[in-house]
């Protein structure tokens, strides 16, 4: 069913996904992807592939304004992704319990729609980024809002409606504290995109149940040699804490 499922936000725009089916019945696993990024990464593609092969049914999703699906990447904030997943959920079949494991800013996100949505009852962060502020003026502090570009890419302007956005929330540690629900954090200590410190005090922050998974030596996006150990301690993560 999910394969056919045409998802659009409240602004009616489309929302490109891919659904990998698995053999766990009445769960779904959401993907989200960072800043720049879209649902057909190596890391989520590696991830959604890696959890279907133990069972878990995982949909990737690209947030409105990146990849293939509508919308203006110069409107893609925080915010809006938050309201993009939300309207999504809304979309889903009944009766499905959901985890969301997002990269990046996409893990950003997921803590922002956790926070006022109780239907993601799991949460996965990789190299999740917590102070957002922090992250926009150290990467894009030098780039001049609605000129400029993020990171030389030429597809993706750097607006000022993000970098406000980006200051709006400041950094997301209420909304780690008041989680309520398990939470797992995977980094590498080479990040220097999403400081591993984002991890490190989240999961300081965060109540139990938490785990802190430290990859040695790995950088923002992880690369083939650790996605073997991402699917692991993710997929270990669900058994515990969504498989009954």
């Amino acid at each position: 069913m999910l394969e056919d499922t045409e998802f659009r936000n409240r602004r009616g725009e489309r929302l490109d996904t891919s659904f990998h089916p698995g053999t766990k019945k009445d769960r779904l696993v959401l993907l989200g992807h960072g800043v720049t990024g879209n649902k057909d990464r190596p890391l989520l593609v590696a991830l959604a592939e890696g959890l279907a092969a133990k069972g878990w049914p995982c949909l990737r999703i690209s947030f409105s304004g990146n990849g293939g699906s509508e919308g203006e990447f110069r409107e893609a904030t925080v915010t809006k992704e938050c309201e993009d997943l939300r309207d999504l959920l809304d979309q889903l079949p009944d009766g499905l319990r959901l985890a969301y494991c997002g990269h990046s800013m996409g893990a950003a996100v997921g803590l922002l729609a956790a926070d006022i949505d109780p239907r993601l009852e799991v949460m996965v962060n990789l190299a999740g980024m917590v102070r957002t502020e922090e992250f926009c003026e150290r990467e894009f502090g030098e780039v001049t809002p609605d000129e400029g570009l993020m990171w030389d890419e030429p597809d993706c302007p750097l607006s000022q409606t993000y970098v406000d956005d980006m200051e709006s929330i400041g950094d997301l540690f209420d909304e780690v504290a008041g989680l309520g629900r398990p939470l797992l954090l995977v980094h590498g200590t080479a990040d220097d995109v999403v400081l591993s410190e984002d991890s490190d005090d989240a999961y300081e922050t965060a109540d139990e149940p938490k785990r802190i998974v430290r990859i040695e030596g790995e950088g923002h996006s992880f690369s083939d040699d650790s996605y073997p150990q991402v699917v692991e301690e993710v997929g270990r993560w669900l058994d515990e804490h969504l498989a009954g």
